[in-house]
């Protein structure tokens, strides 16, 4: 499967307090903008000056939907995506979790 994100900044090292937990709740940042391509998607965050790309559509919807779930792997679940094939969607969702495009609920 090719990647689900790409990330156009070079900081998207890890940063201290912001580790990924796919057992709890994550939404979009509020200064977050969500623009739909026929791609997937581009996000800009508008405090950070951060540019993404959402490869596909199902990313999206997980992305979208973040907030109405308690959790990140049954977001994953309603859009679609089994458990067994949750892992390049975990790992996508981490990448924006670390670059502030995410942040816990």
């Amino acid at each position: 499967m090719r990647g689900l994100l790409t990330v156009t900044s070079s900081s998207a090292a890890p940063e201290e307090g912001t580790a990924f937990d796919p057992e709890l709740g994550w939404r979009l940042h509020h200064q977050v903008a969500v623009r739909p391509e026929p791609f997937g998607a581009l996000l800009y965050h508008f405090g950070t000056r951060k540019l993404s790309f959402l490869k596909n559509r199902t990313i999206v919807d997980v992305v979208n939907t973040l907030s109405d779930h308690p959790d990140v792997r049954s977001a994953c679940r309603a859009a679609g995506i089994d458990d067994t094939q949750q892992a390049p969607y975990l790992q996508a969702l981490g990448v924006l979790a670390r670059s502030k495009m995410l942040v816990p609920q």
